[in-house]
């Protein structure tokens, strides 16, 4: 998938200024995995909060404006393109990281062993 090079200005700009949330998996947890995530990666004409190219997933964030029907729809569209492209979307609400953070860093545990045994 070709990378959008337009995009990487504003990826820099997310990577500057991300969500509390963001924050806190990032810091907390991400960053001291093994796998190596990146945050705000352009992917394609994506732009996804944190990948890991070596089991290729991704891990969304999202907040209520993704819970528009607008915004559903783009996100399922989305999802497709990487799924055809062999790469897994993860997706936990802002909510998720406020009041269950330890069951959401279990729950990628589990998914990147799942995709590193599967050979990903």
């Amino acid at each position: 998938m070709m990378r959008n090079k337009t995009l990487t200005p504003y990826s820099q700009s997310l990577r500057r200024n991300m969500t509390k949330e963001e924050r806190h998996l990032w810091y907390d947890f991400l960053k001291n995995l093994d796998v190596g995530f990146k945050r705000q990666k352009v992917v394609g004409k994506y732009i996804l909060d944190f990948y890991c190219p070596s089991v290729r997933i991704a891990i969304e964030l999202d907040g209520s404006q993704h819970y528009e029907t607008e915004a559903m729809e783009k996100d399922r569209e989305r999802e497709e393109v990487l799924k055809q492209e062999g790469i897994t979307v993860l997706r936990y609400t802002n909510l998720d990281i406020q009041r269950n953070f330890q069951a959401v860093c279990e729950d990628i545990r589990n998914k990147i062993q799942e995709y590193s045994k599967a050979g990903r």
